[in-house]
């Protein structure tokens, strides 16, 4: 293959790939992107699908940024027209948009790219159909990946877990956690090699994607070989019956690895929220005790508390 094939054809392929970015910007609706804020949050967008969207520290706001800085109910979004507007809702620390202060209650519509400060948090407004969204989407998407097993990392579980146990307290919903992690994983690599080690990672959060979570379902790699599961909406019962269809389907799928089969098995740990419950790490401080009763008890089991 000579020079001007290969840049014919990384051509084709750059292009491509635009094309299909323009296709995805033009369907992306207007956006907020977190710019600077709470470290496990820069870089998420809120789409504006909706008027009347409050930006607020509340649970209960639509867009919700847990710094102290900003106010419960700080700023809200309208939608008019195809316009986006802001208005302060007189907020303790203003509202600011491109180094200009808000008068509170007085919307101003907003411009593409323009920036917003609420305290020491700012934001970026990206109207309907820029490509910026999608790629600054995908970014963030990526950052929130465990690159070996391709599902969500530790990163993205301390921001997800939060929301949803917050969710769960607004809608009146049950909540679980289940954690789990693989028996004798070091006896894996020592006797089968590291190359092993990681393919019995992905193996197993392929079954597990493919097999036992729902659309609801947030899965994520929270160590070197413990996963954690948040089901929103679940009750305990059925969480415990989750659980132990976990167990039983990792202990019964074949990993073979260069013709070798390698048996696997889990310890598992669940656990759901109580009244007295004040946030998520409860409930998971309760699974992971749960999970190593199952591995003092001989491994291979589900425990729950």
């Amino acid at each position: 293959m000579d020079d001007e094939d290969t840049l014919d054809k990384t051509s084709v392929m750059t292009s491509d790939t635009f094309r299909v970015r323009l296709a995805q910007a033009g369907q992306s609706p207007p956006c907020l992107v977190l710019l600077v804020g709470p470290a496990n949050q820069v870089g998420r967008q809120w789409p504006l699908e909706d008027t009347d969207r409050v930006i607020g520290r509340a649970h209960e706001a639509h867009v919700c940024i847990e710094d102290k800085s900003v106010s419960k109910a700080h700023a809200k979004l309208q939608m008019v027209g195809g316009d986006v507007s802001i208005m302060d809702l007189e907020s303790t620390n203003n509202t600011v948009v491109n180094g200009e202060m808000l008068n509170p209650l007085r919307p101003l519509v907003l411009k593409n790219n323009d920036q917003i400060k609420l305290g020491n948090v700012i934001l970026k407004f990206l109207e309907e159909g820029n490509i910026e969204t999608v790629s600054v989407a995908q970014t963030f998407d990526r950052g929130q990946m465990d690159a070996l097993t391709e599902i969500y990392n530790k990163g993205a579980l301390m921001a997800r877990a939060p929301e949803s146990f917050n969710k769960s307290s607004l809608l009146g919903v049950p909540y679980c956690i289940i954690t789990f992690d693989i028996d004798h994983f070091k006896q894996v690599n020592d006797t089968h090699g590291h190359a092993a080690g990681d393919y019995i990672l992905q193996e197993l959060a392929n079954v597990v994607k493919s097999k036992l979570i729902r659309e609801n379902d947030f899965f994520a790699r929270s160590g070197g070989e413990e996963f954690t599961l948040l089901l929103l909406g679940t009750p305990f019962e059925r969480a415990q019956e989750i659980s132990e269809r976990l167990r039983e389907t990792i202990e019964s799928h074949d990993f073979i690895f260069e013709a070798v089969q390698i048996p696997i098995t889990i310890s598992v740990g669940v656990s759901s929220k109580r009244d007295d419950d004040s946030g998520w790490e409860t409930i998971f401080d309760r699974a992971d005790k749960a999970l190593y009763k199952s591995k003092e008890g001989g491994r291979n089991r589900v425990t729950a508390d």
